[in-house]
């Protein structure tokens, strides 16, 4: 385990991420069956996974639900709950954004309902504002709710170095979220190292790149997704791109042949072993998909296998 930041949350180097257990909505991966979101909790649980990071736009307040439902279903130790604050949507279902202090603070006292805890243990702005205002804003209103013992730490989510430095005038920030995959390796070029210079623990999402890189994505799955799975419009997954992601996804599956793990687990590998990540956040829609990542915690990739993955 390490240590998150300058926080006490000691964490497991995989987290399960619960942005499809929240089912369809605007950027959701299509219909989700609640029974196998629990089961793949309880799985992550079972292994030892020691945290959960959820949403509540995700499902528009569903996957909330169904995180607390799994929890009040388990009676081992808990693990810690990571929720995030920014995205709203009205009661026709229509998404928007706010990091105004009075929409975070109604948006924590709702996630505390539907979670059914007195604190949560990471409180996340989930994307930065399209200004910087409102986005020290929202980040002071935060500061508050972990004054008050709302929350017990605070983080941000897709946010740029300068938007982490303005931040932390206001008040320490935990931890920071980005995407980070060997499709979107951005992050090691800045985030990581001021990360690591300041302190900030990183929790990286899509690993595997939504998929791509879990050995089992071809052309035909890709044009076979429901219509209401969010990643029919992303551009990873349609041309020029997707042809190099293809064939960046043919090297992993090599690593993966060698080492007799799932290729989902060397991608999740590669996340772990670059300085700056403290650990990776990795979804799962049934136990069997938890069972073919965790491999991904242990695995330690060779100088020979970083040189393939990277094409070298």
């Amino acid at each position: 385990m390490k240590i998150l930041g300058h926080s006490d949350l000691h964490i497991t180097p995989i987290g399960f991420g619960s942005w499809a257990v929240g089912g369809s909505w605007k950027f959701g991966w299509g219909e989700q069956d609640d029974a196998s979101s629990i089961g793949a909790i309880h799985q992550a649980l079972e292994l030892g996974i020691n945290w959960i990071d959820t949403a509540p736009a995700y499902g528009l307040g569903h996957s909330e639900e169904v995180v607390a439902r799994a929890l009040e279903e388990w009676s081992s130790e808990k693990p810690y709950v990571f929720t995030k604050c920014g995205i709203i949507w009205d009661k026709d279902g229509k998404v928007d954004y706010s990091l105004k202090a009075d929409s975070i603070r109604r948006e924590c006292e709702a996630s505390l309902q539907r979670l059914k805890v007195e604190a949560i243990d990471l409180y996340q702005a989930h994307w930065p504002a399209e200004n910087l205002d409102e986005t020290l804003e929202g980040w002071s209103e935060m500061a508050k709710l972990k004054k008050e013992g709302k929350v017990r730490w605070i983080g941000a989510s897709n946010f740029s170095v300068e938007e982490l430095k303005r931040c932390a005038e206001i008040a320490p920030v935990t931890s920071l979220q980005p995407p980070f995959s060997l499709v979107k390796p951005a992050a090691k070029d800045e985030l990581l190292p001021y990360c690591l210079d300041n302190s900030i623990g990183v929790i990286v999402y899509s690993p595997m790149a939504s998929g791509l890189l879990t050995g089992k994505m071809t052309r035909e799955r890709i044009d076979g997704l429901p219509q209401d799975d969010w990643r029919r419009k992303d551009t990873e997954f349609a041309d020029p791109k997707l042809t190099q992601n293809l064939d960046l996804a043919e090297r992993v599956k090599q690593v993966a042949e060698k080492h007799q793990v799932p290729a989902g687990a060397v991608a999740i590998a590669w996340t772990l072993a670059n300085e700056g990540v403290t650990g990776a956040i990795v979804g799962a829609r049934n136990a069997s998909q938890v069972q073919e990542t965790v491999a991904g915690a242990e695995l330690k990739l060779t100088s020979e296998d970083m040189a393939l993955l990277l094409g070298k």
